[in-house]
């Protein structure tokens, strides 16, 4: 007789326990519970991964399954709280049941201690994962609908029997999160900062985010086109003299002054003067929609929430003494978000300067200080004490030298040089800027 397999059936008679009725019971009531725990880790997932068209579905079946599905997704709080407590209780039970059956089916007293662990512990551990969370969760997100309705009234029964413990759960977990809330804000500087470390190859996702987090800290008077760049008309002006105004400037809306720029009477939409095009004569200070007056320092999240209450589209700037500094559209605020919007009225980048070589360049006045360091490629501390409160080349330029500079004349900011190539009494417009060797 060979000795090998009468050594391991010995071995295998040492190791294993006889089956007896009590264990081959636990052992069926262990799978119960592990059928149990896959039903609650896939509800977890299916109910909360129902689609717009799976929920359109319910509604449209309209059975007792879908009314009672419909009726679990109104309460998700309420939902969750109810599966969780269910899976915890069945997992308890799944160890305690698996621990005393394996008691029943091994010999331990024989077998190493570590025999112990694997066994009770890691082999257990496994088949809780596999069989009562992994497999079921990846098919409920498959079929999230079919196991909804597989679920629903196991689920409506749980729901009931734990109501007292989900309640009980939900109103602690609120507590926790209104304490945790107050400890977790996370200020506009962080969030900036954290856009910076991100990649550079997501430029354009970077730049609308970096617009969202700044969104609420920008004032109007930051992105308003100023006093001296709006085109506005005066109510003395001639039907004929404003249509002519109209088709230069190309606007939907302008404002209207009397007298004036300090006197705005109202703002004039251009489409209500189409039915009266044909006209020679027409009195259409009539048409005039109300002035939208908004201070400089309203944030412009402040004055898009305006725009929406009030579903205006132009704001007419005004400062501490009540005099009109400019003006912002609708579509400002959102360039702020997305970037520039351009039309065919606006004008390029390109057309607001011209590089003659590294150390020479050609702006136009009106350039936005913040698009003038991004084309330096500086960050401007250079400028920042002759800056004020300007937010254009041509406000840098007046700040420093307190009025308007003549034709030619040169303003020095330490190495870079201003020449002013055109101007007039009112305003400066082409600006020569030459960076001069340090």
């Amino acid at each position: 007789m060979d000795p090998e397999p009468y050594f391991w059936q010995v071995f295998l008679l040492h190791i294993f326990q006889p089956l007896t009725p009590v264990a081959i019971a636990e052992l069926l009531g262990l799978l119960v519970l592990l059928l149990c725990s896959a039903l609650a880790s896939g509800a977890e997932v299916a109910y909360f991964s129902l689609s717009p068209g799976d929920k359109e579905k319910l509604a449209e079946t309209g059975n007792n399954r879908s009314t009672s599905i419909q009726n679990l997704l109104r309460k998700p709080e309420k939902l969750l709280a109810t599966i969780l407590i269910t899976n915890n209780f069945i997992n308890i039970g799944v160890v305690i049941l698996s621990s005393h059956l394996t008691n029943l089916l091994f010999n331990f007293q024989v077998m190493p201690d570590w025999t112990v662990l694997l066994i009770q512990v890691v082999l257990i551990t496994f088949l809780l994962l596999l069989f009562g969370e992994i497999l079921p969760k990846i098919y409920a997100s498959r079929a999230s609908l079919a196991f909804a309705n597989f679920t629903v009234y196991p689920l409506q029964v749980a729901m009931r029997l734990f109501s007292p413990i989900s309640h009980a759960l939900i109103r602690s977990t609120s507590f926790f999160n209104r304490k945790l809330k107050k400890k977790q804000n996370i200020s506009v500087e962080d969030l900036s900062d954290a856009l910076e470390l991100t990649k550079e190859d997501i430029t354009e996702n970077k730049s609308i985010l970096k617009g969202i987090v700044t969104f609420g800290s920008i004032d109007a008077k930051e992105i308003m086109k100023p006093r001296v760049d709006v085109v506005a008309a005066d109510t003395s002006f001639h039907f004929n003299k404003l249509k002519s105004l109209i088709v230069e400037s190309g606007y939907s809306r302008i404002p209207v002054y009397e007298k004036t720029f300090d006197e705005i009477r109202g703002v004039l939409i251009i489409k209500d003067l189409l039915p009266h095009l044909d006209k020679e004569e027409f009195a259409w200070q009539n048409l005039l929609r109300s002035p939208f007056f908004v201070p400089e320092t309203m944030k412009i999240n402040d004055l898009l929430e305006e725009f929406r209450k009030k579903k205006r589209h132009l704001a007419i700037i005004i400062d501490e003494y009540g005099g009109f500094t400019g003006i912002v559209t609708l579509e400002d605020i959102i360039e702020e978000i997305v970037g520039e919007i351009s039309d065919e009225k606006d004008t390029s980048e390109e057309e607001l300067f011209h590089k003659i070589n590294d150390q020479t360049y050609i702006f136009d006045a009106k350039i936005q200080l913040n698009d003038l360091y991004k084309i330096l490629k500086t960050d401007g501390d250079i400028f920042q004490e002759n800056r004020g409160e300007s937010d254009s080349l041509a406000g840098l330029i007046l700040e420093k030298k307190g009025e308007i500079p003549k034709k030619q004349e040169i303003i020095q900011i330490q190495n870079y040089s201003f020449e002013i190539l055109a101007a007039d009494n009112r305003k400066i417009k082409k600006v020569k800027l030459t960076i001069n060797e340090e």
